[in-house]
């Protein structure tokens, strides 16, 4: 993936998440992305917010790959 390829689809996580904040998987591929990317500190919060979202919504699944990810990055 190219940098444009990502901040392209960066952009298109933020527009996703800002208009269905609710959408869990969401939260998990932008942080995946995020973290590719070497932007660890952003990749965090975006999966601390991911992970509190899938809290709410029962989504244990989701929660702990989110988990998973975040313990890699420190």
């Amino acid at each position: 993936m190219n940098s444009g390829d990502a901040s392209a689809a960066a952009d298109q996580f933020r527009k996703l998440l800002e208009f269905n904040p609710g959408y869990v998987p969401a939260y998990l591929m932008y942080g995946q992305l995020l973290a590719r990317e070497a932007q660890p500190q952003e990749a965090k919060r975006i999966l601390k917010a991911g992970i509190a979202a899938a809290a709410e919504s029962g989504n244990l699944h989701a929660r702990s790959e989110m988990e998973a990810l975040l313990a890699e990055l420190g």
